[in-house]
């Protein structure tokens, strides 16, 4: 990996098994699915995934290519699975599975600020003074459920050093539907019994607590007490679960394809979370912010996100769930087209591109054109509150209904938008 730092200079984001459990605790999600049922969750029930390519992905290096451009840069365009769609020949194995996705060629964000993007494109909304609106990973946990799992319906996978929004990303729909962050793909703290703690043990330890708490509660039962209980109950769910932050129990084949490096086994650990009913998963792979030597870093960086994203799609469209997951490519901008004197690109929100896939996305289509040289959106221009939209739409939701914070309707997403049907089946 190139050395890079994160242009925001953001503090880690470390999270604590208190953090994470005390985030479970509210949620209310059930116990343990049938196997038979297991089965027909992956199927039917919606799911989200957003893989987030932090810094700013170059449009021109992925999915918008302008070779043989003065703005182009020294890559080609391939062709790919879908007749006339060509794409960056950085990406050789997204090419091949272009029939499953849908491009957004036409997206202007508005804001070239690192922070700003990334909350304009994850809420869907520009930003409103004496407001802040929830992020699609809030939303999605708090409209599609996911009853037959015990763990968070939101959860964001950080890469090393990287930092979240630290539950702030809910907003006024309430910490239960806050995300949990697991920095560098890692379980919680505690999440599992220490090796020097016997099962019988710590049995007979669980036993003691369960009396004691049995008791105090006859003579003190309280809000704060029920709330207690159902925060450890819902913890020790959790705790059951715990071999699913284990990706050693996948087979060496299955790691392989993903990659042994970071990325690929973020992206792994992602997809055991949506097969065991996390609504929302979000992936954070870092760093596009390319103000020097962009051509080389974009080798790099879409030489490991290329191979375990294609996995990734095989891997859902195989266990039969990518017809129920929606699967979305992001950054919270694009690059300038033109090419500065570091042979970087810089800050671009005005003309760049995004890609979809799974749910209820038409495989294949294409959105939008920028100009020759990548520079202006000419045709069917689009903002975030359109892609928001979208997403909902996607996985079944209306995006025109209200949240109702303190009796007050709040739109779930832009009313002055409205989703993009072209790419919706």
């Amino acid at each position: 990996m190139l050395p890079c730092q994160y242009a925001c200079h953001t503090a880690p984001h470390a999270v604590s098994r208190r953090g994470f459990l005390g985030a479970t605790a509210a949620l209310g999600l059930g116990g343990f699915a049938s196997a038979g049922a297991a089965s027909e969750l992956k199927r039917s029930q919606k799911r989200v995934l957003v893989i987030f390519l932090a810094g700013g992905v170059s449009q021109l290096e992925t999915w918008d290519p302008k070779p043989n451009t003065e703005t182009g840069g020294p890559f080609k365009a391939i062709q790919t699975s879908v007749t006339g769609t060509r794409i960056s020949e950085l990406l050789p194995h997204a090419a091949k599975r272009v029939h499953k996705l849908a491009l957004v060629r036409s997206l202007n964000s508005v804001s070239d600020d690192h922070g700003i993007g990334e909350k304009i494109m994850l809420t869907g909304r520009r930003l409103e003074p004496g407001i802040e609106y929830p992020h699609i990973g809030a939303v999605a946990a708090k409209l599609l459920g996911g009853g037959a799992s015990a763990l968070p319906g939101n959860i964001q996978i950080l890469p090393r050093g990287g930092s979240g929004f630290g539950g702030r990303d809910a907003t006024f729909l309430g910490p239960k539907v806050a995300a949990v962050s697991l920095g560098d793909g890692k379980p919680p703290a505690d999440l599992f019994r220490p090796k020097d703690l016997a099962g019988d043990a710590d049995a007979a330890r669980e036993a003691f607590r369960r009396k004691l708490n049995d008791r105090f509660a006859r003579s003190r039962r309280s809000a704060a007490t029920e709330a207690y209980a159902e925060s450890y109950a819902q913890a020790e769910r959790v705790v059951r679960q715990a071999d699913v932050f284990d990706i050693e129990k996948e087979s060496p084949k299955v790691a392989d394809r993903y990659g042994r490096h970071d990325f690929g086994r973020h992206l792994l650990l992602a997809r055991r979370l949506l097969e065991a009913g996390v609504s929302y998963v979000k992936v954070s792979h870092s760093n596009y912010d390319t103000h020097h030597e962009n051509f080389d870093f974009h080798i790099e960086q879409l030489g490991e996100f290329d191979r375990p994203f294609a996995a990734l799609l095989d891997d859902l469209s195989d266990r039969g769930m990518l017809e129920s997951t929606l699967v979305v490519v992001m950054s919270e901008m694009g690059r300038t087209p033109r090419i500065n004197d570091r042979y970087g690109r810089d800050h671009w929100s005005k003309a760049w591109s995004v890609a979809l896939a799974g749910a209820g996305v038409k495989g294949g289509a294409v959105v939008g054109k920028t100009n020759a040289t990548g520079t202006a959106v000419t045709d069917r221009e689009v903002s975030s509150g359109h892609l928001f939209h979208t997403y909902l739409r996607a996985v079944g939701l209306d995006s025109t209904k209200n949240f109702y914070p303190n009796d007050r309707p709040v739109p779930v997403a832009d009313p002055k938008a409205a989703a993009i049907e072209e790419i919706l089946a």
